[in-house]
């Protein structure tokens, strides 16, 4: 059945090619007529009468006819009669512009195109159905079948090659159809390259050697025809040219032979791509290319020469072939980053990093690495569209030296003190001798390269690439030199490389801020800039031990923001906030900061600099930051000011209070009452300064340290740390100068103090109020807690309550009651006066509810008659003083009548 359709698809497409022949036929001998006629369009005047009135008949020009001539000339005022040979010198009418082509509709589709390609599929498969007919019905031997697949072939080749010549001969212009020369020829190839393969692998007629020498052959003649037939032949020759050494195996490969074969293929499509200016192959190239790279990755140890001479060859061809505006590349445009032509060199560059990973770092290999970079640079800087493998070469590089120091030290991933002592290899052996002059030459390289080439381009990408590069892999470098070599321990040496960078970034960078703007400029400032910072930061990571990583990072956040006052670079201030932040992982990672040597003296150890000095410096650069506005980097650095003001004072109250233990669980009441006078205290002063800087990281960390303190008097104070509920974990030793006064008279205090604060920062008053209801509640627990103490001593929570102490609770209440009415009357507050009625409410319901039931004999007649006569004189005070209304005066007496 398959056979039938394939038969009739054929007879189709050969009567639409008939069909289509003949009107070209004919179409080509009208035009031969026309022009052996010397027929010559010519332009159409415009006409003198309307277009139904008649042409007048010519009249001979006597003597008797011209006056009536004349006069009917003029009587129509029509133009005089122009010479032919005038009419050829008068100026040219232009031609209108041509009409848009229809597209195509179905049947022009059908007939044209698609019967075309199933006509090549389906001679492409006739041929194949023959062969294996021949095999089923044994009609054939092998050798004849081979002969006749060839022959098939190349009679296929020959009519694809004369219908081409048949239509280059042609004057008429070619219709937008399939091409019928290139997929006779595709076919064609198809056929020639199963046939060599069936030779090879089916029957054995062929040496591995000779079928892989023909298949190749194949391949590169269908690249050669693809330049006469267009881009199907050559991407049908692109795929059979790099997938024939899959096809022909060996026990012993010959890498050499593979990957010089490979080399011709891969200029031969290069080659291609650039006469046709076909991307799309050039792309397919570099891709099947970077995948004959992987094999270096199967065998060890790897033959570094046979690999290395394909990916310096395909660079080489890609650098001269491939790269607009070098060379025999493509042209360019002005200065702009051609993706093409950055990705073939990054391409082989990749397969120079494999081949480095693979051979473990070889000197070989190192030295191919390091002369395809150096080229990647000269291409690059010769060629600016090639501009974009510049970062991809800082990245392999810094990609390439940091898998050396961890390959060499691998315990430094997983022990935080580094390699221990013995392991790893000596830093003096050849292969560090041979890294140390590799990386030498990359950092003057990449770094020189990046600061000569700022003002080289108009496009401002160009520029940025270069100096981004040349600051990235001097750093990369020496951080990788420094994990092998120094062990991530303490390092002078290192330490004054780094400051030496950053003396060159800083020299860098004034340089540049000097000259006169140019595209791109700015940016690469910055990064300069960035760099100077960042080689500071590791000159004090490689000089300085444990916490003084972090004091450093945190200065250097600081001299950023002094920096960018100083040079408005806007990255600056976010470099400030990004060192901030590493700070902030840093001691979420370890609180010690200098693990267990903090040290046992309260205040004066470890944590007063570790926390201290970034506290005062992430303060002392917002105050930077915020002379040029209120941005995230700004608050970032304020957020994070804050973050070590909060945590160095709760850090150094528990290391005092557990003895230098800040991992201790649980917390007693003392801690308790001095976090909560802690965080009332700085919610105090950041309501202070959120009125004069307006900052929003001001006013939420105020609102957070409030919620903090509300939340450790309502868990801690009053139940987890209450003396009198939890007795056992709480003595209370002195009288009146105990933790009393501290955990519930102090934050008392404080929180009556916040509660004004906030009302002149104009925030709501109910929170206020609440803060002053707070306030009151504390102040009345220490008033019971004291009495309870005086009764019970230091153990509180053991114990009747007898007569004598439940009404000294009451005395006590309302005692506090009536001060707080007369502070409130004294000093004209409303708040106090309401305070005063909240406790003397409370002090009648305790009468009424508790001594009533509980009290016996004269406490409890004196507690009635206290309560009476205090609520009296609170009466008549309301009355008499606060309230007091002036009398109206008397009306006159009537006058008597």
């Amino acid at each position: 059945m398959f056979e039938f359709f394939a038969v009739a698809i054929a007879v189709v497409a050969l009567l639409v090619a008939r069909k289509a022949i003949d009107q070209a036929t004919t179409l080509r001998a009208r035009l031969d007529a026309l022009e052996a006629s010397g027929w010559r369009a010519q332009p159409t005047p415009p006409p003198l009468a309307p277009a139904h009135e008649a042409e007048p008949t010519p009249v001979p020009e006597t003597a008797a006819s011209t006056a009536p001539i004349e006069a009917t000339a003029s009587l129509h005022e029509a133009p005089p009669s122009v010479p032919e040979d005038a009419s050829d010198q008068a100026a040219p009418t232009t031609p209108p512009p041509p009409l848009p082509e229809a597209a195509p509709g179905f049947e022009e589709r059908v007939g044209t195109r698609w019967v075309v390609w199933l006509g090549g599929l389906t001679l492409a498969l006739g041929g194949f159905f023959m062969v294996r007919y021949s095999i089923d019905a044994g009609l054939l031997g092998p050798g004849v079948r081979t002969l006749l697949g060839g022959a098939f072939a190349l009679a296929l080749l020959a009519t694809g090659e004369w219908t081409r010549r048949q239509e280059s001969t042609s004057t008429i212009a070619m219709l937008p159809i399939a091409n019928i020369p290139a997929v006779l020829t595709a076919a064609g190839t198809a056929v020639a390259f199963g046939t060599v393969y069936a030779a090879y692998a089916l029957y054995g007629f062929l040496a591995p050697a000779s079928a892989f020498i023909l298949l190749g052959l194949v391949a590169l003649g269908t690249l050669a025809a693809a330049l006469l037939h267009g881009p199907m032949l050559a991407g049908l020759g692109i795929v059979a040219a790099f997938g024939t050494p899959l096809l022909v195996s060996s026990e012993k490969p010959d890498f050499w032979a593979l990957y010089i074969y490979l080399a011709v293929v891969t200029a031969a499509a290069f080659g291609l791509a650039r006469i046709r200016l076909w991307s799309w192959l050039a792309v397919t190239t570099i891709a099947l290319a970077l995948l004959w790279t992987l094999p270096v990755l199967t065998f060890d140890p790897p033959q570094v020469g046979p690999y290395a001479f394909h990916v310096m060859s395909g660079f080489a061809l890609a650098a001269l072939l491939v790269v607009c505006g070098f060379l025999f590349g493509p042209p360019a445009e002005d200065d702009h980053v051609e993706p093409v032509s950055s990705g073939s060199l990054a391409a082989y560059l990749l397969g120079a990093v494999l081949i480095v990973l693979a051979s473990f770092h070889a000197d070989a290999a190192i030295v191919v690495f390091a002369i395809l970079t150096a080229a990647t640079l000269l291409v690059a800087w010769r060629a600016p569209a090639a501009t974009g493998a510049i970062a991809l070469a800082a990245a392999f590089v810094g990609l390439v030296f940091l898998e050396w120091a961890v390959r060499a030290n691998p315990d430094m991933l997983v022990l935080p003190g580094g390699a221990l002592p013995g392991i790893g290899p000596s830093p003096t052996d050849s292969s560090v001798s041979l890294h140390l002059i590799a990386a030498a030459l990359f950092a003057v390289g990449f770094g020189g390269a990046g600061f000569f080439a700022q003002g080289r381009s108009s496009n401002a990408l160009v520029p940025v690439i270069w100096s981004a590069a040349g600051v990235f892999t001097p750093l990369a470098l020496l951080i990788g030199l420094y994990a092998r070599i120094a062990h991530l321990d303490q390092s002078i040496p290192f330490a004054i490389l780094a400051l030496l960078l950053a003396a060159s970034f800083a020299a860098a960078t004034e340089i540049l801020s000097r000259r006169e703007p140019r595209p791109g400029l700015a940016p690469s400032t910055a990064l300069f800039a960035t760099g100077t910072l960042a080689a500071l930061a590791l000159a004090l990571t490689f000089a300085l031990d444990k916490g003084w990583l972090t004091i450093a990072l945190a200065l250097t956040s600081m001299g950023a923001a002094w920096v960018s006052t100083q040079r408005p670079i806007p990255f600056l201030r976010v470099l400030s906030s990004i060192l901030a932040g590493i700070v902030v992982l840093r001691i979420g990672y370890e609180p010690h900061i200098v693990g267990a040597a903090v040290g046992t003296t309260p205040i004066f150890n470890w944590l007063l600099w570790g926390y201290g000095v970034p506290a005062l410096s992430f303060w002392v650069g917002s105050i930077f930051l915020r002379r040029r506005g209120d941005d995230a980097s700004l608050r970032s650095v304020e957020a994070a000011a804050i973050l070590f003001t909060v945590l160095l004072v709760f850090l150094e109250i528990r290391h005092t209070i557990n003895g230098g233990d800040v991992y201790r669980s649980g917390a007693g009441l003392t801690e308790t009452a001095l976090q909560v006078c802690a965080a009332l205290t700085m919610a105090i002063g950041l309501e202070r300064l959120r009125l004069r800087s307006g900052s929003i990281v001001h006013n939420v960390s105020a609102i957070l340290l409030t919620l903090f303190a509300a939340a450790a008097t309502l868990v801690g104070l009053l139940f987890i740390d209450n003396p009198y509920i939890f007795g056992w974990g709480n003595t209370i030793n002195g009288a009146f100068i105990n933790a009393l006064l501290l955990g519930y008279a102090a934050p008392a205090i404080l929180a009556l103090l916040l509660s004004y604060a906030v009302a002149a920062g104009r925030r709501p008053p109910a929170y206020g109020n609440t803060i002053a209801a707070a306030a009151l509640v504390l102040a009345l627990s220490y008033v019971s807690l004291e009495i309870r103490r005086l009764y019970h001593g230091p153990l509180m929570s053991s114990g009747p309550i007898y007569d004598v102490e439940q009404y000294t609770y009451s005395i006590a209440w309302l005692a506090f009651g009536v001060l707080l009415l007369v502070i409130g009357i004294l000093v004209n507050s409303q708040r106090a006066r309401l305070a005063s009625a909240v406790v003397i409410a409370l002090t009648i319901g305790k009468v009424f509810l508790i001594d009533l039931s509980t009290l016996t004999g004269v406490y409890r007649a004196l507690s009635f008659m206290g309560l009476g006569l205090v609520l009296v004189a609170i009466g008549w005070f309301y009355q008499k003083v606060l309230f007091r209304k002036v009398a109206a005066p008397a009306a006159p007496a009537p006058a008597p009548t």
